[in-house]
């Protein structure tokens, strides 16, 4: 488990593909490595991916293909990503609880400035778009957000963000433009939510 609060961020150093996926040699940024141990799960941009072997100052992960799949941004080399170490019991939850599993790749459709703030506008996947809700939680690149505005679209829907400057600073969303595809997890309670109603509505 993760609570989305972004702990440092990273770069991919080398991509070696392999049967079945691709080896990732990351350079861990500020990241602090004394208490990982080889087996630990750490988010890269909100994809939870298992430490196979760690050297000074980084450390190497397998990211099979269903996984990349699944997701963007870890299969490029030099390619800068967001950071989190799975929380233990009785750390602080800055965030809210997040899995570590991408639900789906969204698309920014807007990234404009407010004031010091920027307004991120994500088009998410139609399926995900039950799980969204106005003031709700979602993981946008591994980033525990505060939903502004929902709002369904042809056969998608659309969320907004505001995002303060010490967001835009300690992530790799500062970074982001119009076009640009994200990872996207919705909230965990959501889910079981939604699952619970659905075995009510089917007896």
């Amino acid at each position: 488990m993760f609570t989305g609060i972004v702990q440092a961020v990273g770069t991919i150093a080398e991509v070696a593909p392999f049967a079945g996926g691709v080896r990732l040699t990351l350079q861990a940024g500020g990241l602090d490595l004394s208490d990982v141990q080889l087996g630990d799960s750490i988010a890269h941009n909100g994809a939870c991916m298992t430490v196979i072997e760690l050297f000074e100052g980084g450390y190497r992960i397998d990211v099979s293909d269903e996984s990349l799949r699944c997701t963007v941004g870890l299969d490029q080399a030099g390619r800068r990503v967001n950071l989190e170490k799975a929380m233990r019991l009785g750390d602080m939850l800055g965030g809210h609880l997040v899995s570590g599993h991408v639900d789906g790749v969204g698309r920014v459709v807007s990234f404009d400035p407010v004031g010091d703030n920027r307004e991120l506008v994500v088009h998410a996947p139609q399926s995900l778009a039950k799980y969204l809700a106005v003031k709700g939680s979602v993981v946008v690149n591994g980033v525990s957000l505060t939903t502004n505005f929902v709002r369904d679209v042809a056969d998608a829907c659309e969320f907004s963000i505001n995002l303060i400057p010490h967001t835009l600073s300690v992530t790799t969303l500062g970074g982001i433009q119009a076009g640009d595809q994200v990872n996207l997890e919705i909230d965990l309670i959501a889910r079981y939510v939604e699952r619970m109603v659905s075995l009510e509505h089917a007896r």
